[in-house]
C-alpha cells in the first residue's frame, strides 16, 4: 500500500516529481469509489485530495496511519475537521493558490453577459446579423459588489477598479478599521444595502450554516431586475430553484454558476435549468486553470511533506 494516497486529478508533472521520492498512489476517480478508497488508504501517510472525496469518520478509523490531509483547494467543507482535530490529523488546504483563476473567471463571465456574446453565436452561424439584439452595458461606472472579502473577492476587487467600477463588499470577519478596504478602494456596507444597490453580485464565502441558502428568493427579490449573479464559492449558498424562477420571470438580468448543491450535475438536477435565459453554467471550473493547478499542487505537496518529516 502506498504512503501517499492522492484521490482526484492533480498536475500529472507534480505527481510525477512527488513519485520519483515517495511511494505514491494516484486514481484520479478514487473519490468516486469509496470502497477503494478505503482499501487503498488503509496504510497511508498522506491524504492528497480535491472537493469530492468525502473525509468521513469511517474514513479516519479506516486509516489509522494517516498524519496529515493535503486539500488541492480551500474549501473543506467535505472533510470532517472535527474528527480529523480528535486523531491529531493535520488538514492543510492550498490557500491562495487559484485565487487568480476565480477572480478571472468572475469578471470574465460578468463580462460575458453584460455584453451579451454567449446567446447569438448559433444565430450567426445560422447567418444573421442580431447587431440589434446586442445592445449591452458597460462594466465601467457599474458597482461590484462582493458578498466576503477575502483572498478571492480582493482579487476581483482590483480588477473591478481597474474596469472603472465601484466596489461594495459585506463581510463581518473584516473589521471596518481594517486599512484593506481603503487599500482596495472598496466600501464596507451591509448585505441588505449590497444587494439593494449593486449591479453585479459575486459570492465569496464558505458553506456553513450563516450562509446555507443565503442568497434565496427574499435576497434575490432585493436585486436589481437588470443585476448578475455569480456563485463561484459553494453550492448550497444559492436557492438554484429561486434563481431559475427569477430568471424566467425576468427579476434578475443574468446568472453564473460555477457551483451546485449537489455535484456533478446530472440530468435529473439540471433539468431545472432547462429554458432559462441569460443563465450561465459550468462544472466548477472557476479556480482550475494550467497554471492554477500547478501551483495549487506544488504548494499541497510543500503542505503534506513538510508535517511528513515533521514526524
Amino acid at each position: 500500500m502506498a504512503d501517499i494516497v492522492i484521490t482526484e486529478f492533480m498536475d500529472d508533472a507534480i505527481v510525477a516529481e512527488l513519485a520519483a521520492t515517495h511511494d505514491v498512489r494516484y486514481q484520479k476517480d478514487l473519490a468516486d469509489r469509496p470502497d477503494d478508497l478505503v482499501r487503498e488508504a488503509a496504510s497511508a501517510r498522506a491524504l492528497i485530495v480535491r472537493n469530492r472525496t468525502q473525509v468521513t469518520a469511517d474514513l479516519l478509523d479506516a486509516c489509522p496511519k494517516l498524519k496529515v490531509i493535503g486539500r488541492l483547494g480551500v474549501g473543506l467543507e467535505n472533510i470532517d475537521l472535527a474528527a480529523c482535530a480528535a486523531r491529531g490529523i493535520a488538514v492543510c488546504p492550498a490557500r491562495g493558490a487559484n485565487a487568480v483563476s476565480v477572480a478571472e473567471y468572475v469578471v470574465a463571465v460578468m463580462l460575458m453577459m453584460l455584453r451579451g456574446f454567449h446567446r447569438v453565436t448559433d444565430r450567426v452561424i445560422a447567418g444573421e446579423w442580431p447587431r440589434g439584439d446586442l445592445m449591452g452595458r458597460e462594466a465601467a461606472g457599474l458597482t461590484m459588489g462582493l458578498v466576503g472579502f477575502g483572498d478571492i473577492a480582493r482579487h476581483v476587487a482590483a480588477r473591478a477598479s481597474a474596469l472603472g467600477m465601484e466596489t461594495v463588499a459585506h463581510d463581518p470577519f473584516v473589521h471596518a478599521e481594517d486599512p484593506v478596504w481603503r487599500q482596495m478602494r472598496a466600501r464596507r456596507v451591509p448585505l441588505e444595502d449590497l444587494l439593494d444597490g449593486a449591479d453585479i453580485v459575486s459570492l465569496h464565502v464558505p458553506l456553513a450554516e450563516s450562509t446555507r441558502s443565503l442568497i434565496g428568493a427574499a435576497a434575490i427579490a432585493r436585486m436589481k431586475d437588470d443585476a448578475i449573479l455569480i456563485n463561484t464559492s459553494r453550492g448550497g449558498i444559492v436557492d438554484e430553484d429561486a434563481v431559475a424562477a427569477a430568471l424566467k420571470a425576468g427579476e434578475l438580468g443574468g446568472a453564473a454558476l460555477d457551483v451546485f448543491a449537489g455535484e456533478p450535475v446530472n440530468a435529473d438536477s439540471g433539468a431545472r435549468f432547462r429554458g432559462t435565459p441569460n443563465l450561465v453554467l459550468t462544472p466548477h471550473i472557476a479556480g482550475v486553470t494550467h497554471q492554477s493547478n500547478r501551483w495549487t499542487g506544488v504548494l499541497t505537496v510543500r503542505n503534506v511533506l513538510r508535517v511528513l518529516e515533521a514526524g
